[in-house]
């Protein structure tokens, strides 16, 4: 990650509720997050909003621009958390990585993980339903914000019905529904927007989790 941030040509700073990029727009950098939060996100034709992931330090965002004509950024990059990046010329990043066989292969090795998070995640959309994305969104909360304490895993960071609904591709509806129910058997409880899990094996039962190591099962 060192030698990507040596390849940078400026230090941007962003403030919460801008974005480091659109989706459609004309995509001439890369970015690392030095510092803050950066949600991905993809809109659909009804401008419905599904959460891809939430980008912390060292994070890559608009890499899928990288050896394309014409490239475009596929998705949005919004700041919901201030902070800083470094900003990359692709053009120039490009150059660099056929010149760099170490550096290729260690953003090889960067996009392989990438790729297999995205992979597992669209697995639980696509097998196990609505109720199974969100189950999965709250396991994967838990393995990036989780506490352990006496009464179960506490998600330290405030989470609306909304986020979830985003996450899981969803009505916020159906996630208050189906948190209303497992607040019903005691799985979770909520206090003041933060989630408690009672009990996350029942959530991992539920949709036949693989137990992924916790580096590709998150939200980040």
């Amino acid at each position: 990650m060192s030698e990507l941030i040596k390849a940078s040509e400026k230090i941007i700073k962003f403030k919460k509720g801008t974005f480091l990029f659109r989706e459609g727009q004309e995509a001439k950098e890369m970015f690392i997050i030095l510092s803050g939060k950066v949600q991905i996100s993809k809109m659909n034709a009804e401008g419905k909003e599904l959460y891809l992931r939430l980008c912390n330090k060292n994070d890559i965002v608009g890499e899928l621009t990288l050896f394309t004509v014409g490239p475009r950024y596929l998705f949005n990059a919004r700041v919901v958390e201030e902070g800083e990046a470094a900003a990359i010329n692709i053009e120039n990043l490009e150059q660099t990585l056929f010149n760099n066989s170490q550096l290729a292969y260690q953003f090889l090795k960067w996009m392989n993980d990438h790729i297999r998070k995205t992979i597992t995640k669209f697995r639980d959309l696509v097998l196990h339903g609505k109720k199974g994305a969100l189950y999965s969104t709250l396991i994967r909360l838990s393995n990036s914000y989780g506490i352990q304490k006496d009464d179960g895993i506490h998600i330290n960071v405030p989470i609306t019905n909304q986020d979830l609904a985003n996450y899981c591709g969803t009505a916020r509806e159906s996630v208050s529904r189906m948190l209303g129910e497992l607040r019903d058997e005691g799985i979770i409880s909520i206090y003041r927007k933060r989630i408690i899990i009672h009990d996350l094996l029942y959530l991992k039962q539920e949709i036949d989790c693989e137990n992924c190591p916790i580096e590709y099962c998150n939200i980040d």
